[in-house]
Formats: C-alpha cells, sequence, structure tokens
C-alpha cells in the first residue's frame, strides 16, 4: 500500500477532536496529532530515512512513541517496534538482527519506581549502517520470548488494514464516541492494533493511565464520561483484584483481555467485585486477532474474527495466512498452503465453527506412560489461595515455580495439591520465587534457565 494509507485509514477526522489522553497531560487532537507526525517525519528524513528504508524505534510507551511510529509510515518506511526493558544487550542483538538505517531511542533513560502507563519522552534519530527493507513489511515485531528466543515477524501495512477491518466487525469492540483506557504496551499487538490503531482508525478516544496501579487505572477510568473499555492481559486482572473496595464507575463498561487464557476463578471474581463483562481475545503477533468472546457468552470457546478462518488439525489449531510472516529461518516451518501453525491445542466445533484453545502444545506430557496436561496442573497451583502466581514446567519430572501470597507455605501448597490432583499428575519439586519473571507482554516466562536463576535468587 502506498504511504498515504496512514492519513487515510489512521489520521483522518476533525481536527479539534481530541484523540489521545496521556494521563493527566492535555488531550492531543486530530490536527495536534498531524501536525507532530510531519515534523517527526521532518526529522527522520533528516537523519536519512526514505521511503522503503528502515527504522527501528525503542521507546516507552508514550506520545512519541506514537508519532514517530506514524511519520515513519507516512514516509513509507518500515518501522520495527523494540521494547524499552529491553537490556541494552538484548537491544543491541536485537539491532543486529534488524539492521536498521535508522534509529530512535529515548534521550533518557525510564526511571524506576511504580509501573508507568506512559512516559515522558524526547527522542534521539540515530542513523545506522543498516539495509533497507526487504519486501513489503510496514511492521516488524518479535515474537514474546516467553518459551525461546524471539522470531522476526513480518506485517505489511494491507494486514494492518484487513485487521481494522476485523475490529469494526467484531461485536463488543469500542466504537466511535466511546473511550478505550490501554494497559497493554502499544509495542506489542494487542496494544498496538487493538488499542492504538483501532482507536485511531474508529474515532475512539484512547487513555493511558499515569500509573499502572489498581488505583491509577480507576482514576483513567473515572476521567472522562464516556463508556469505557479498558484492555489488558490477565495480570491487570490480578492488579485490579487488589483493591478492596473499588468505587462505583457507571462509565465503566467492560475489559477485553489478551495474552494468554483467564482462569475461570479470576474470570469469576472480576465480573462480581466489577459488575462489568469481561471479554477475551485470542490472537498472535503473526496475524493479530484471531477469535473473540468479548462479553463472555461462550467461555471457554470463542467466535472466530470476521474474515479469519480456524481450524484443528491433530489437536493443533491453524489460521488462514496469505504468506508467512517470518522474516528469518525461525518458524519458517509453520506456514504452508495459506495456513499457519499456531503451535496451540485446541478444537474448532463443527455446529456453531466456535474454538476452544487448550493451550501450548508442548502442555503435554507424558508420566509413567500416562498423559499430563500442564496448563490444568498450572491452573490448579493458580487457584490455590496461597498462590500469587506460578508457572509449571515439566523436565525430568514435573515442577512448578511460584509466588507465594502472603501467609502462603510451600508445604501448605503440597497438601491442597494433595487433595486436588492424583498422584502422578503433582509436581515433585516446588520453587519458591521472590518475584515471577515475565515478558514484555506481561506473560509469564517458562524458560527453565531463567526460571531456575530466579529460584536461586531468591534462596
Amino acid at each position: 500500500m502506498e504511504p498515504e494509507w496512514v492519513d487515510e485509514v489512521l489520521l483522518r477526522g476533525p481536527g479539534g477532536e481530541p484523540c489521545l489522553f496521556f494521563g493527566a497531560d492535555a488531550p492531543v487532537t486530530r490536527d495536534g496529532l498531524r501536525r507532530l507526525v510531519r515534523e517527526r517525519q521532518a526529522a527522520l528524513g533528516a537523519a536519512g530515512l526514505r521511503r522503503g528504508g528502515s527504522a527501528a524505534i525503542r521507546l516507552a510507551p508514550s506520545l512519541e512513541l506514537v508519532v514517530q511510529l506514524l511519520a515513519c509510515w507516512r514516509t513509507g518506511a518500515r518501522a520495527a517496534l523494540l521494547d524499552h526493558r529491553l537490556t541494552p544487550f538484548e537491544a543491541e542483538r536485537a539491532l543486529e538482527r534488524l539492521a536498521p538505517q535508522v534509529v530512535v531511542t529515548a534521550e533518557h533513560p525510564v526511571p524506576g519506581g511504580p509501573p508507568r502507563g506512559h512516559h515522558p519522552q524526547r527522542a534521539v534519530v540515530t542513523a545506522r549502517p543498516g539495509r533497507p527493507a526487504e519486501g513489503p513489511h510496514a511492521l516488524v515485531q518479535l515474537s514474546s520470548g516467553s518459551t525461546g528466543p524471539a522470531k522476526v515477524i513480518g506485517r505489511t501495512a494491507a494486514d494492518l488494514v484487513a485487521e481494522l477491518d476485523r475490529y469494526a466487525r467484531i461485536d463488543g469492540v469500542p466504537r466511535a464516541g466511546e473511550r478505550m483506557v490501554s494497559l497493554a504496551s502499544p509495542v506489542h499487538v494487542l496494544g498496538l492494533v487493538g488499542g492504538l490503531l483501532h482507536c485511531l482508525h474508529a474515532g475512539v478516544r484512547l487513555a493511558f493511565p499515569d500509573r499502572v496501579t489498581a488505583r491509577g487505572v480507576l482514576d483513567a477510568v473515572a476521567a472522562g464520561p464516556e463508556p469505557t473499555t479498558l484492555l489488558g492481559v490477565p495480570f491487570h486482572l490480578e492488579l485490579l483484584g487488589w483493591l478492596p473496595d473499588p468505587p462505583r464507575l457507571p462509565q465503566l463498561t467492560g475489559m477485553t483481555t489478551g495474552g494468554e487464557p483467564v482462569r475461570a476463578e479470576l474470570h469469576e471474581a472480576f465480573v462480581d467485585r466489577y459488575g462489568v463483562r469481561l471479554g477475551s481475545m485470542y490472537g498472535m503477533t503473526e496475524v493479530g486477532v484471531i477469535a473473540t468472546d468479548l462479553h463472555g457468552a461462550h467461555r471457554p470457546e470463542l467466535t472466530p474474527a470476521p474474515g479469519l478462518g480456524v481450524r484443528a488439525v491433530d489437536g493443533e489449531l491453524l489460521v488462514t495466512a496469505a504468506r508467512s510472516p517470518y522474516l528469518d529461518g525461525a518458524g519458517a516451518d509453520r506456514w504452508a498452503d495459506g495456513w499457519l501453525r499456531t503451535r496451540d491445542g485446541g478444537s474448532v466445533d463443527a455446529a456453531t465453527g466456535r474454538v476452544r484453545v487448550r493451550g501450548r502444545l508442548d502442555s503435554q506430557v507424558s508420566v509413567g506412560g500416562l498423559k499430563v496436561d500442564l496448563t490444568e496442573v498450572e491452573h490448579t497451583v493458580l487457584a490455590l489461595p496461597g498462590v500469587e502466581s506460578a508457572v509449571v514446567l515439566h523436565g525430568s519430572v514435573i515442577e512448578a515455580y511460584l509466588v507465594l501470597a502472603p501467609g502462603g507455605t510451600a508445604a501448605r501448597v503440597e497438601e491442597q495439591l494433595a487433595e486436588r490432583l492424583a498422584a502422578y499428575k503433582r509436581p515433585r519439586l516446588l520453587h519458591v520465587l521472590d518475584r515471577m519473571p515475565r515478558t514484555a507482554t506481561g506473560k509469564p516466562v517458562r524458560e527453565r534457565a531463567v526460571l531456575a536463576a530466579a529460584a536461586a535468587a531468591g534462596r
């Protein structure tokens, strides 16, 4: 697609209309956003970025991140988004793989302290001896890396516009005149397309809270009168659950979560406490949104997004994709004949077409000749009152890495698991962590080496 798609799809609208809200800062209007994008486009051009070129943007969630991304696309260049929480070593390795011609970073690192929904950022644009974009891709993202090295994933402008069309046809998605408070980082697909791009395209007011705490999130909801939807991941449900007496917020209409399935107990606790719908979304960085149940009407089943085909083959979910989304060798074997293997187990109901996601295929293991679903074991551990978070893995035996809730003990966890799980399913080793390592998208890390290091650090 021509770079004019940015103006036609994302930046159109009445000039005085507020579209972006960053905490207590003055709202950004359409005219203001268009002006900032033109300014950043000129600065990128001065650094040597041209149509067909490549850039990497490593900024925290911020107005600066938004305008740099749109300016890059408006130039007709490819933008790779890197999470600002990467270490310098990780960031340099990513830049070596991507070889961008221009790199956009923050003038000052993000300070420590409570997590923020957005940050004040001043960008530094640096030329780099990279290479132009190969192929038509507008966006490059790295997979979450929760189970191993990240894959390099490319999507074209046409892919993004097609996904926005899917969002526009999904029942329960915020519409023009409504409001969204996003807790999902715009560096990753849920916060980027489901949050930022959808809101710009559909005329939805998008707000980022000052603080990603329970109070900070609810203050952001209370800041506007419009019907408001929260967008986040299951971790944010747990965060909101810590508030003992949440205020009544009539403008809060519901919340949508993605990234990983929501446990039944967590779903029920949120709905009971806040009295609003809790919707689920299933998707991948490679293709975006795949299936949804935004009203919580069919849990645990989801309805495929309009325009996407989903089928199950030998217990694995496959989704339609016109081409392979992978830009290097990693993952290339997952696409063939217009279908992408998700590596998620699941089924498709022949009568309704609805999808049931059963977790990663690598969660199925054999113990003494008996099949064990590690997802079932993990959900059982997580449901215990003495457990705050947990990851269950299988090596020579089943192991659980967990963070205990206040008052919880490993001995009590073992007692409760003996009541709830058959002996062959129970973790043989319990590793207590001070803090659960998480990816940039909020998912628990599942690499044994990382978890083992976290367990050793807590001893």
